[in-house]
């Protein structure tokens, strides 16, 4: 940790030497008498003379200072925890807007689903966002970057500790509609590249939440594959499954045709640990958040940003309680000298 200090106006330095005139006699402290030794010894009153200097000087010290701006330059302190660095990759297409079907939809007749999951379920995105602010909210020692995709990734925070900008970038989550068109293959690209030229500090991870798939071309797959194993990364996909959507599991080479399908397989091809949660329900959504919670936590070395820090408001309240202790002591003089 570099602890240098440093000041925005170093010129007012040069005015520090002021700080010895209060040290200086001055003629008012020289009295005269006929015979000094006449004089009783005034240990008392010397020590608050030499008190009264010294107050005047760290008062004018400590004023040129804080005019000086003095800082704690922003640095960086190694740490150890238990997380991961966790890359959110957030479906934004306009699917994300439709609804969930509600918790009790086993008991709905399946005729009467659709309709009961338009009229009264939760938006997928809301949900989403929901659980995914209590996720990063519980999880401390976790570095996150954020990612929102349609069409395109879009990046909203990079990698960070400081959960309040990641609150802050998923709430933002909710501004507007969503676009028509999904690329996953290049939100993928772009959520492995976050961690190109960082330092392998632990468990790393990206958790993408969508409710749709693709089928990905020859270049695409050998891409992801490429930047995956490079990058030593895990993947989580939390599907949010339609009404009367295609399971994953789904067996048989014909199932093949079916984007969601056919990119869950690819997903398992891929080096890094692979995991597939499929929700229909917001709870089936907050079991799998919650589940990729007790999978990645492991131990983690991170370098935490420590802010840059003034110091002048210490300087300048020092300077105060002098002038405050200078101004009670000149009472009591006053008042002993009556």
């Amino acid at each position: 940790m570099n602890a240098a200090l440093e000041f925005s106006r170093a010129w007012a330095l040069l005015l520090l030497p002021l700080a010895l005139l209060p040290l200086l006699p001055g003629r008012r402290d020289a009295l005269v008498f006929s015979h000094v030794p006449w004089l009783p010894p005034d240990r008392a009153g010397a020590a608050l003379g030499w008190a009264l200097r010294v107050l005047g000087a760290l008062a004018v010290a400590a004023t040129v200072v804080a005019i000086a701006g003095p800082q704690r330059p922003e640095t960086f302190v190694q740490r150890t925890g238990h997380g991961a660095e966790i890359v959110l990759l957030v479906d934004r297409s306009r699917s994300m807007d439709e609804r969930m079907v509600p918790s009790d939809w086993r008991t709905i007749d399946p005729l009467n689903l659709r309709y009961q999951a338009a009229s009264r379920g939760e938006p997928k995105g809301k949900v989403a966002r929901e659980l995914l602010a209590k996720f990063v909210a519980e999880r401390r020692d976790d570095r996150f970057s954020l990612m929102f995709f349609s069409s395109n990734a879009i990046r909203i925070v990079r990698f960070t500790q400081h959960d309040a900008v990641v609150q802050a970038g998923i709430t933002a989550g909710n501004i507007g509609r969503g676009l028509s068109d999904t690329d996953v293959g290049r939100a993928l690209a772009a959520a492995f590249a976050e961690f190109d030229g960082r330092a392998y500090s632990g468990s790393r991870i990206v958790l993408m939440v969508s409710d749709g798939g693709a089928r990905l071309d020859a270049a695409t797959k050998q891409r992801l594959h490429a930047a995956a194993l490079r990058n030593r990364v895990s993947l989580a996909w939390i599907y949010l499954r339609s009404v009367n959507g295609p399971k994953l599991d789904t067996p048989g080479q014909a199932s093949e045709a079916v984007p969601e399908i056919a990119l869950h397989r690819f997903f398992q091809t891929l080096p890094g640990h692979y995991r597939a949660y499929e929700a229909e329900a917001p709870e089936d959504l907050a079991r799998a958040v919650a589940d990729v919670a007790r999978q990645q936590n492991f131990p983690l070395d991170y370098a935490e940003r420590v802010p840059r820090r003034e110091l002048g408001r210490i300087a300048l309240a020092l300077g105060i309680a002098c002038c405050a202790l200078l101004l009670a002591l000149r009472a009591v003089t006053l008042g002993a000298w009556r």
